[in-house]
């Protein structure tokens, strides 16, 4: 009754253009996902900045605090320990200006060289903090 052989010219259209329909599909599919793929891409960068960003604020902030506190509100001498810890948190921070600054603050010789370079860290610690 039907002839269905490939040899039946309807029937051979009909499959080659499901052929092409399928092509198109999964050319589609990868089209799309190989796009999504550099949009997760881009904003994995982008989340990954953003961490960045968030972690060197709050090293700068955990430093600033401590420094206020055990600095520049301490009725004695700075001690040793503290010293050591502001030592750390500052090398925490991993940011050559804000070393530098606080190793010149901590060369001071005189006590205005030291307001000085006071002024100057803090200065700088506000600077590197990014909104």
């Amino acid at each position: 009754m039907f002839n269905l052989s490939v040899n039946n010219k309807p029937v051979k259209k009909i499959l080659t253009i499901a052929a092409a329909v399928i092509l198109i599909l999964l050319a589609a599919a990868v089209f799309f996902g190989v796009k999504n793929y550099f949009n997760l891409q881009k904003k994995l960068r982008a989340s990954e900045e953003s961490l960045k960003i968030f972690k060197t604020n709050d090293k700068v902030l955990n430093f600033s605090k401590l420094f206020i506190n055990d600095v520049l509100r301490a009725k004695n001498d700075v001690d040793f320990e503290t010293r050591l810890r502001l030592e750390q948190a500052v090398r925490e921070i991993d940011d050559k200006e804000i070393l530098d600054k606080w190793q010149k603050f901590i060369d001071s010789k005189t006590e205005s060289e030291a307001q000085e370079n006071v002024k100057n860290l803090l200065e700088i610690l506000v600077y590197k903090i990014k909104i």
